[in-house]
């Protein structure tokens, strides 16, 4: 397994980490365990190259990829004196950079590595905010990135059927993160992150009025979507692509 971060030390202690969980749930010892950190900025074409390359060259093949980076910012999408800021546009094209064209460039390597070894799976993890609009805040941009994505996804699964790699989406809420290994939001419902959780410091007020917003009445887990990562990317699901797996604590249904 390797997990690719923008910060590749902490993509590593998050690989030593996971192992040592494993260690302590198992009979097994580290050495029986291959995980590896690496550094990967997603916006930049190069750098998702170059960090599919050392996987590569530790692994051998590509099995199973999980594309979960992103950003998320709140403006407003005019400018009220009174109210908001405009959205700077560097803002904006920085957010696009890293959740539309990174989940493509992402996805795009892992097909190039795929195809000539049979196949393999792939998962875009988009948002609920490519379905539905988000209140309170304004996050136009955001939820158009998280919209393209889910149908990425979708394009992506048609054109890649016939070569064996199937493309899904993982449609997730704001996750609770104690601990950061990306700053990740997915197709889910609201979830507690390292991403949710630079908001919350600034707004208290809005974490109430999220888990208010949610059937289940709390933000979601990282754990949470652990089993439909697993689903996605086993061959349990081996007759799926194109699909899409909500998340979000049955925020979506009302």
């Amino acid at each position: 397994m390797a997990i690719l971060d923008l910060k590749e030390k902490e993509a590593q202690a998050a690989a030593e980490e996971l192992v040592q969980t494993a260690c302590l749930n198992s009979d097994l010892a580290p050495t029986d365990f291959s995980i590896i950190g690496v550094g990967c900025d997603v916006s930049s074409e190069h750098s998702v190259q170059k960090a599919y390359a050392e996987t590569m060259d530790a692994f051998g093949r590509v099995d199973s990829v999980v594309a979960s980076a992103g950003i998320v910012e709140n403006y407003s999408a005019f400018e009220c004196v009174f109210l908001f800021l405009a959205y700077p546009f560097d803002r904006i094209k920085r957010l696009y950079d890293i959740n539309v064209h990174g989940a493509f460039f992402t996805a795009r390597e892992a097909a190039r590595n795929m195809i000539p070894q049979g196949g393999g799976s792939i998962t875009l993890v988009s948002s609920m905010s490519a379905n539905i609009i988000n209140i309170p805040q304004p996050q136009t941009p955001y939820n158009a990135s998280k919209a393209a994505v889910r149908h990425m996804a979708a394009s992506l699964a048609v054109e890649w059927a016939k070569k064996g790699v199937r493309v899904n989406t993982l449609r997730s809420a704001y996750f609770f993160r104690s601990r950061v290994v990306s700053d990740s939001v997915c197709s889910p419902g609201y979830m507690l992150t390292k991403l949710t959780r630079t908001i919350l410091t600034h707004d208290q007020e809005l974490k109430k009025t999220w888990e208010s917003l949610t059937p289940m009445g709390r933000m979601g887990e990282p754990e949470d979507l652990a089993g439909a990562i697993v689903f996605l990317a086993s061959d349990a699901s081996r007759f799926m692509t194109g699909s899409e797996i909500r998340v979000d604590g049955g925020y979506c249904i009302i």
